[in-house]
């Protein structure tokens, strides 16, 4: 699911992005108000989840882990 460089959580730039606001304090009531989920980190900023963005707007998360593929032969 997160190939390459992409990052499990959402960064700075993107949060901005989603939320319309800078400051982290309106960035968290703007995700209260959207009901996304989120967690505060350390540093005070919301934490959001990549696939829980993607799931919110109507996108499919894949699967990170392989089923494994019965022969019958």
């Amino acid at each position: 699911m997160f190939r390459g460089k992409e990052m499990m959580l959402l960064n700075q730039d993107e949060l901005v992005e989603l939320t319309g606001y800078k400051y982290p304090s309106k960035q968290i009531a703007w995700l209260r108000e959207n009901r996304f989920p989120f967690t505060v980190g350390g540093d005070r900023r919301p934490k959001v989840l990549r696939s829980a963005v993607v799931s919110m707007l109507g996108g499919v998360v894949e699967k990170t882990i392989e089923e494994p593929t019965l022969r019958l032969s």
